[in-house]
C-alpha cells in the first residue's frame, strides 16, 4: 500500500500569502551585497589606520611627500575612526535603517576623498 496522504508542505505558507507588509524586494540582494562590502572596506580602514599608526616606518613615502602634509599617527586615527564608522554603516544598513543608508553613502564618498589624498603612501 501507499501513502497517499496530503501533498501540502510542512510550512506554513498562509502567513506570506495573506501577509500585509510587502515581500522582500530585487534590492534585497544589493543591500546584502553593499552592508558586505562596507564591512570589507571598513575592515581595510582600520588595518590601514593601525599600520600607520603604530609602524611609521613601513610607508615609503614620508609625511611630506604626501599631498596634505599630516603625521603617520594622524592619518592613522582618521583611517581607524572611519574605518569603524564605516563598519557600523554596513551593520545598520544591512538591518535596514534608513539612516545608516543616508550615512553609508557619505562615509564611502567620504573614505575615496580620503583615500585618494593618501594615495602617495605606497608601501613599496
Amino acid at each position: 500500500m501507499t501513502d497517499t496522504g496530503s501533498t501540502r508542505p510542512a510550512v506554513d505558507t498562509t502567513a506570506v500569502a495573506y501577509s500585509s507588509e510587502p515581500g522582500p524586494t530585487g534590492w534585497t540582494g544589493w543591500i546584502v551585497f553593499a552592508s558586505f562590502m562596507m564591512f570589507m572596506l571598513g575592515t581595510f580602514q582600520v588595518i590601514q589606520g593601525l599600520v600607520a599608526i603604530f609602524d611609521d616606518g613601513f610607508y615609503a613615502v614620508t609625511e611630506k611627500g604626501l599631498l596634505v602634509n599630516v603625521d603617520y599617527t594622524a592619518w592613522g586615527w582618521v583611517h581607524l575612526f572611519l574605518g569603524l564608522l564605516i563598519v557600523a554603516a554596513g551593520a545598520g544598513l544591512l538591518a535596514g535603517n534608513m539612516a545608516a543608508r543616508i550615512l553609508a553613502v557619505a562615509l564611502a564618498g567620504l573614505s575615496a576623498i580620503l583615500n585618494l589624498a593618501f594615495i602617495e603612501a605606497k608601501p613599496i
